[in-house]
């Protein structure tokens, strides 16, 4: 198929990458320039604006940071500028609000499709892809999907899907933090980091971040997810929750704490890197 790919980080490239390799035509655009060499070196072409990244193909995926930035890409040269015909598929994570404008800006055309998995896993074909939307649709989008990974799930709407993401997400963002805050303890009962390793590095309750124990302990800053999504991810996640009326009391301990590791200096750095407020004492 003839795909459009909105939006060159970490996530974008690596989906783009993949379709590459899946067989597909793909045209990509970025608003800054100097993301897409290697995607060009594979085989893809460089739009240098939106309306012709998306002239005449089948599907158009956005990958942008936020709401902001979707908004944006969606509601200004996208909107007057896509086919017919053409499927519209949002990976970004953003408020299922936002989805459901974009579902109605974009009707009988619009899929949500946020994804669970890091671009390494995205470009391996291992990453989980939460369909949100109309069956049809999904259905069209079959030679896609089957490109990307064999893991998909199905949500009625849109917001569905992105409340299954958020939820997701904000179960490592918390496990993060509580991983963290036990180094802290043991650090400051005087256990060195090797002791540590030991003594958690095989516990089945932090099987589930394998991918960045290391990451935590060490205070790594390299990764995809920064502390600024972090931060983004966990307040939207707060949002779902206070429009059902419930308190979130731990995600509202743990957004506070991405947002002051990135406004530290460490926005560009990964989730991991929250550890590091835990260094010179508590945060506050």
């Amino acid at each position: 198929m003839d795909i459009a790919v909105l939006g060159m980080g970490r996530m974008g490239r690596a989906l783009a990458a993949r379709l590459l390799e899946g067989g597909h035509s793909v045209a990509v655009w970025n608003r800054s320039k100097g993301r897409t060499a290697e995607i060009v070196a594979a085989g893809g072409r460089e739009a240098p604006s939106v309306a012709d990244a998306v002239d005449g193909v089948d599907v158009v995926i956005t990958m942008l940071a936020d709401d902001d930035a979707v908004r944006a890409v969606a509601l200004g040269e996208l909107r007057p500028s896509i086919g017919d015909k053409t499927i519209y598929v949002d990976c970004s994570t953003v408020s299922p609000k936002l989805s459901g404008e974009l579902a109605e800006a974009f009707p009988a055309r619009f899929l949500a499709l946020p994804v669970l998995g890091s671009p390494l896993a995205v470009r391996a074909g291992q990453a989980t892809y939460l369909t949100g939307g109309n069956a049809g649709l999904v259905d069209r989008l079959t030679p896609v999907l089957a490109s990307l990974s064999d893991t998909v799930r199905r949500y009625d709407t849109e917001p569905l899907a992105l409340a299954a993401k958020l939820a997701t997400n904000l179960l490592l963002l918390s496990q993060v933090v509580a991983l963290a805050e036990s180094f802290a303890v043991g650090r400051c009962g005087g256990l060195t980091d090797d002791q540590l390793r030991e003594l958690l590095g095989g516990n089945p309750l932090v099987a589930g971040l394998k991918n960045r124990f290391e990451a935590v302990l060490t205070g790594s800053q390299d990764g995809w997810w920064t502390t600024v999504l972090g931060a983004k991810d966990a307040g939207l996640a707060i949002d779902i929750a206070r429009g059902a009326d419930v308190e979130l009391p731990v995600a509202q301990i743990v957004q506070p704490l991405y947002a002051k590791a990135a406004a530290s200096g460490l926005d560009q750095a990964d989730i991991a890197a929250v550890t590091e407020l835990y260094r010179d004492g508590e945060p506050s």
